[in-house]
């Protein structure tokens, strides 16, 4: 792998993954980072990434949706592998306005995979990057495993397991070498704030309200960011042709339960004057539709073949979250006012 595509690298998991490759893993070869720039895409991500590495990474803002332009991409740079991060992948925003999610996740798919199939003797590699969503949810026992049936429950995850379809289908029907991962939630820096741990860690630093869903007992199973950089390389590297890994964290808690772990570690690093807890901000509000109950990730596959494990606790990753969250106000204030939007607008007419 010499010259991979990474699209959606400036989003929260694909910027943290080209920055593991670049600055911690054996990977010498060129980064191609496609990057449409939506409200969740930040150039900031990677900025020092520009600077420090300027013969390996290239960035260019396309939209995956342009079929001629990714196709044109593929010639120009001699991609011989793809890591696909490129998604809507905000559940409460796909039951809104689900048509970007068809757009992006299924129609851009598709045409990285076409781009990919005029390329075969050349790619080596296409991963494709999914979610544990498409799964559906779980009682209060079991865990989902590579051979699941899928049964999403939102159009974000109908839209996720249409894309998996097409990607296995290329790989049967074309021999496109794929591989697939499908991942539990994550964490960690440069994470967008509407997210669950950065809304709860920025609205209680701020002492707004904390809001949750339903009666808060919603399970999830939370995996920090670096060690799902961890695993997708690996898979690219080693995994085999075809095949489908889950990668999970080990680290399942329910969300009232997570966010009260994230008001006691706040109050203890940075306590409010008059000592009043942050649990005191917790609200609950009304539950969004279709909310799935449990989620909890096998990646016994995963561990047995290629020897992955995560390496971050629940509580050392959400101390380390919120650390990076705290002395990285500027980032915060720039996303959160739009002031990078403007910009993008202005650069990117």
């Amino acid at each position: 792998m010499k010259n991979m595509l990474v699209t959606g690298g400036c989003g929260f998991i694909g910027a943290n993954f080209i920055r593991y490759l670049l600055k911690e893993s054996d990977y010498t070869g060129h980064i191609i980072n496609v990057d449409n720039l939506t409200y969740a895409g930040n150039l900031e991500n990677l900025a020092d990434v520009g600077i420090d590495y300027p013969e390996q990474y290239i960035f260019i803002k396309a939209d995956i949706c342009d079929r001629n332009r990714i196709m044109k991409i593929f010639e120009d740079y001699q991609i011989d592998s793809v890591c696909h991060f490129a998604a809507e992948s905000h559940v409460d925003r796909s039951i809104v306005k689900p048509d970007a999610f068809i757009q992006t996740n299924i129609v851009g798919t598709f045409n990285l995979l076409e781009s990919a199939k005029t390329r075969l003797d050349h790619i080596i590699r296409f991963h494709h990057i999914s979610t544990d969503e498409v799964y559906g949810s779980l009682g209060k026992e079991g865990y989902f495993t590579e051979t699941t049936p899928y049964r999403p429950n939102s159009p974000y995850s109908a839209s996720k397991a249409s894309s998996d379809h097409l990607v296995r289908a290329f790989h049967k029907t074309y021999d496109l070498p794929v591989t697939i991962s499908n991942c539990s939630n994550n964490y960690g820096p440069y994470q967008f704030p509407e997210k669950l741990i950065p809304l709860i860690i920025l609205n209680a630093l701020e002492g707004k309200s904390l809001p949750v869903y339903g009666d808060g007992e919603n399970v999830r199973d939370w995996l920090y960011v670096r060690d799902h950089c961890t695993a997708i390389w690996k898979i690219m590297k080693q995994g085999k042709n075809g095949d489908t890994y889950n990668v999970g964290g080990d680290s399942e808690m329910e969300n009232i339960k997570l966010v009260e772990m994230i008001c006691d570690v706040l109050d203890e690093m940075d306590r409010f004057p008059d000592k009043r807890s942050r649990r005191n901000l917790i609200t609950f509000v009304k539950d969004r539709p279709g909310h799935d109950r449990r989620y909890a990730i096998d990646f016994g596959k995963l561990s047995r073949e290629l020897n992955w494990f995560p390496e971050a606790s629940l509580e050392t990753g959400i101390r380390d979250t919120i650390k990076w969250y705290m002395e990285n106000q500027k980032w915060v204030e720039r996303v959160k006012s739009g002031e990078y939007q403007n910009w993008i607008r202005t650069h990117y007419a």
